[in-house]
């Protein structure tokens, strides 16, 4: 069995939403998106949740309550595409065909791909922000922890949202600060790359927010191995090669993360990229493979940061160079790499980082210094970005 639409979405996730609303509001007529999940959620809000800062449940809502009027919702799961015949295989066994194909099934997190991590995971002082059901119990570790040594894992690799793994322990930190016990935890951060952020700009004032907590800081390392049972992990030092075991009472772990294993099967892919990533063109995200399909979100191998601010400035690219292929001409939607990472550097504070391909700058709001820290955290974090994202963004109208 199979149905034809003109426009077929694979992923329910912010970039399949954002880009089904701005299709349906650009005048497209025959648009599916394919989701199996009943549920969608602002991952961001995370982040909060972990450090104490909202619930859980501010972060999620009914799949049909954020799917755009209009759009038929295919509810399965994408499990292969066949760009030669314009088509899409799903978990089902059924068949979709399309005029043009739209690729945003987001990221795969791999919790097998540090060895003992899927043991140690939700156990024995183990958590992780990535997985809304652990996201609350990083936050009852945090509060737990009142003396041993706090881990802070950010694997190598692209992952969505990079700034996350500091975002947590900037949270923990200034919690254990008001409890009057942050000195007496070792307070331990393992990051891939070789400085703390991207941007220099950033990077310089991110080193003073971990020195101000007294933070170990392990630049181009990794975690190789944990042990749960022993409540340790094997730390590599990739410019070294020197290795250590370190001990842990608390540890919040992001495990590696890559393109969906089906997505990273087909022709679709990059052959250069390790992860499995889709190959588009960096500025008009259109497949450089297949004209008829078209990428974004945390699947493709564009250059970004993987953000929820990147999926927003990418969602209008798509749906204009889509519209114009529609009608075989060449659309003018041209995406400059723009991300944007809210770093939470306290319970109150956070540092607001845009920036493009070219890793300049890009600040956005006037009058205000995003060189260094923001005191207005609970106003733009906690409540300003999730009703842009559900009120606005999901709409399609920014």
């Amino acid at each position: 069995m199979s149905t034809h639409y003109q426009i077929v979405i694979i992923g329910g996730g912010s970039a399949g939403i954002t880009v089904a609303a701005r299709l349906k509001r650009s005048g497209a007529r025959d648009v599916a998106v394919i989701e199996p999940s009943d549920v969608h959620y602002y991952q961001p809000l995370w982040t909060l949740v972990g450090g104490g800062r909202a619930k859980d449940a501010e972060s999620v809502r009914p799949m049909a309550w954020v799917m755009p009027r209009g759009v038929t919702w295919i509810h399965d799961a994408a499990s292969g595409i066949d760009p030669e015949a314009n088509s899409v295989q799903l978990a089902s066994g059924t068949t979709v065909t399309y005029d043009r194909l739209i690729v945003a099934p987001g990221i795969q997190l791999n919790w097998n791909g540090i060895p003992g991590l899927a043991d140690a995971m939700g156990k024995d002082g183990v958590s992780s922000n990535y997985d809304y059901y652990l996201a609350p119990k990083t936050w009852e570790n945090v509060q737990r922890t009142r003396s041993g040594t706090a881990v802070f894992h950010m694997p190598a690799g692209p992952i969505k949202c990079a700034g996350a793994p500091q975002k947590i322990a900037y949270l923990a930190a200034d919690f254990w600060r008001e409890q009057g016990v942050l000195d007496n935890i070792r307070k331990v951060m393992i990051l891939p790359t070789p400085g703390m952020f991207g941007v220099k700009v950033w990077s310089d004032v991110l080193v003073d927010v971990a020195a101000r907590y007294g933070f170990e800081v392990h630049l181009n390392s990794v975690v190789t191995s944990m042990d749960g049972a022993a409540n340790t992990m094997e730390v590599k030092n990739n410019e070294t090669g020197e290795t250590q075991t370190l001990p842990y009472n608390f540890a919040h772990m992001v495990p590696p993360q890559s393109a969906p294993d089906w997505l990273a099967k087909t022709s679709l892919v990059d052959p250069a990229s390790p992860f499995g990533y889709m190959a588009v063109d960096k500025h008009t995200l259109q497949s450089t493979i297949y004209p008829e399909v078209f990428g974004l979100g945390d699947c493709t191998n564009s250059p970004n940061s993987k953000t929820g601010a990147a999926i927003r400035k990418q969602a209008p690219v798509v749906v204009d160079n889509v519209m114009a292929s529609l009608k075989g001409g060449v659309g003018a939607g041209h995406y400059d790499g723009y991300a944007s990472c809210p770093i939470t550097t306290s319970r109150k504070k956070l540092l607001l980082c845009e920036f493009d391909y070219d890793l300049n700058p890009r600040p956005s709001l006037k009058g205000v210094n995003q060189m260094k820290e923001i005191t207005d955290f609970n106003r733009f974090k906690k409540v300003g970005l999730p009703r842009l994202y559900w009120d606005l963004m999901l709409k399609g109208r920014v």
